[in-house]
C-alpha cells in the first residue's frame, strides 16, 4: 500500500507511525510546517513532503500514484481537501472534521469510484461506529449518548485545558450550535449548554455540555433520541460562555485604530499558545457511550467507557492515540477489503457491516486503546 498522510500535526505523525508499522506499506508525509516533517524523519518506510495542503494543485500532485490518502488538516481546509482527493480517484480516510454537509460530494465520489470514509476520529467516529454496531445487534435501539472529552493530566489556572489537536476545531465546539434528536425530532441547543456533572472512573466529577457532534447520525440514524456532550474540568464551560458571549469568537470584522480585524484571529492568537501541549506534559482522553434498547428480547443499557493517558515512552498523546489510531484501523479494514464501497461513508455504516466494528475494536486493543462494555438492565416502559 502507498498512502498519504495530508497533516502532520499531533495526530497525523501518531498515524504516520502507527501505518508505518504495517511492513511493507509506503508512507508519505504532507505538511507545510518542516518542524512537523522532522518529528516523523527517518521512520522506515516514510517519506516527507512538504507541501501547502491548502493549494488543491499542490495536493492533486502529491496524491498521485498513491492508494489511499489520510486527511489530518484543520476543519476549516477539510471539505476542500476531500474534494480535491476524491476527484483524484484516491480512496480517503478523513478525521478533518469540517463543518460543511459532506454529502455535497456523495455523488462526485461515486462517480469517481472512491471510497471516502469520514468523521473517522474517536468522537465522530467510534462513537459512530459504536451506534452503527449497536443498530446491527440489537432488536431496537431507543436511545444514543455520547459523553467525550479530551484533557490534561495536570489542571492549571485560568482554562485547565489543553488542545492536542487543531485548537480552531475546538474553538468550534464552544460556537457551532448543538443539534440533537429528541422524541423523533431534531432540535437545535446552544453550544456550552445544559452543563451537568459526570462521575466517571479514573477521572472524577467533569462536566458535560452540549456540543454538535452527532453530524451524519443525523441524517443516518433513526433512533429517536440521541445526543453528544463534550467533557470538561469543572468551571470551563463558564469560562468559554463568557468568552464567547462577550464576542471573543465573532468572525465579524471590528475597527481598532483604524484597522479591520476579526476578534477569533486576535483570541486564538492569545488562547493558542496558553492551549499548547507542553513536550511531554500528559493529558486523558475520557468517554462514555451508552446505547438504550431492547437486544434479544429484553431492556438493556450496554455501555462503553474509556479512559486513556498519554503514552510516555513514546510521548504519543492520548488524544492522538485515540482519534489517529481509529483512523488508521479504518485505514486498514478499508485496505484489506472490509470495506470497498463507492460513495461517502459515515464511520455509523461501516459499524453495520459485518466484521469491521471487531476489527477496529481489536486493533485499538493492541495498541492498548481498550474500551470497557458492560450490561446494565433497564426497567420496561410502561
Amino acid at each position: 500500500m502507498r498512502v498519504v498522510v495530508l497533516g502532520c500535526g499531533r495526530v497525523g505523525q501518531a498515524m504516520v507511525r502507527d501505518l508505518a508499522g504495517e511492513g511493507g506499506w509506503r508512507i508519505t508525509a504532507a505538511d507545510v510546517a518542516q518542524e512537523s516533517l522532522d518529528r516523523v524523519a527517518g521512520i522506515p518506510g516514510v517519506t516527507a513532503a512538504r507541501t501547502d495542503l491548502g493549494e488543491a494543485s499542490a495536493v492533486a500532485e502529491l496524491i498521485a500514484g498513491h492508494d489511499l490518502a489520510v486527511g489530518a488538516v484543520p476543519g476549516p481546509m477539510g471539505l476542500a481537501t476531500l474534494r480535491t482527493v476524491i476527484e483524484a480517484g484516491v480512496d480517503v480516510v478523513d478525521i478533518s472534521f469540517f463543518e460543511e454537509d459532506p454529502f455535497q460530494l456523495q455523488e462526485l465520489a461515486v462517480e469517481r469510484g472512491v471510497t471516502a470514509v469520514m468523521d473517522c476520529g474517536i468522537a465522530p467516529g467510534f462513537s459512530n461506529l459504536v451506534l452503527g454496531h449497536a443498530e446491527a445487534v440489537f432488536d431496537r435501539v431507543d436511545r444514543f449518548q455520547c459523553l467525550v472529552g479530551g484533557l490534561p493530566e495536570v489542571r492549571e489556572w485560568p482554562y485547565e485545558y489543553r488542545a492536542v489537536f487543531s485548537p480552531i476545531d475546538v474553538i468550534a465546539e464552544y460556537t457551532r450550535p448543538a443539534r440533537l434528536v429528541e422524541r423523533g425530532r431534531e432540535v437545535v441547543r446552544e453550544a456550552l449548554s445544559e452543563v451537568e456533572p459526570v462521575d466517571l472512573p479514573g477521572v472524577g466529577t467533569l462536566e458535560a455540555f452540549n456540543s454538535d457532534g452527532l453530524r451524519t447520525l443525523l441524517r443516518s440514524s433513526a433512533v429517536p433520541d440521541m445526543k453528544e456532550k463534550t467533557l470538561r474540568y469543572p468551571g470551563h464551560a463558564d469560562r468559554m460562555r463568557m468568552l464567547r458571549e462577550t464576542g471573543f469568537f465573532g468572525e465579524q470584522p471590528i475597527v481598532v485604530n483604524g484597522v479591520a480585524i476579526r476578534p477569533i484571529d486576535v483570541t486564538a492568537r492569545l488562547l493558542f499558545p496558553a492551549w499548547q501541549l507542553p513536550e511531554g506534559e500528559g493529558d486523558l482522553t475520557v468517554m462514555r457511550i451508552d446505547v438504550d434498547g431492547v437486544l434479544d428480547g429484553r431492556p438493556l443499557r450496554r455501555r462503553w467507557e474509556l479512559f486513556d493517558r498519554f503514552d510516555h515512552e513514546a510521548c504519543i498523546s492520548s488524544m492522538a492515540r485515540t482519534t489517529g489510531y481509529t483512523c488508521t484501523s479504518v485505514v486498514c479494514a478499508v485496505a484489506s477489503g472490509l470495506y470497498r464501497e463507492p460513495g461517502l461513508v459515515p464511520p455509523e455504516i461501516l459499524g453495520r457491516v459485518p466484521g469491521v466494528y471487531d476489527f477496529v475494536v481489536e486493533r485499538l486493543a493492541e495498541r492498548g486503546v481498550v474500551f470497557s462494555v458492560s450490561d446494565l438492565p433497564l426497567e420496561p416502559e410502561p
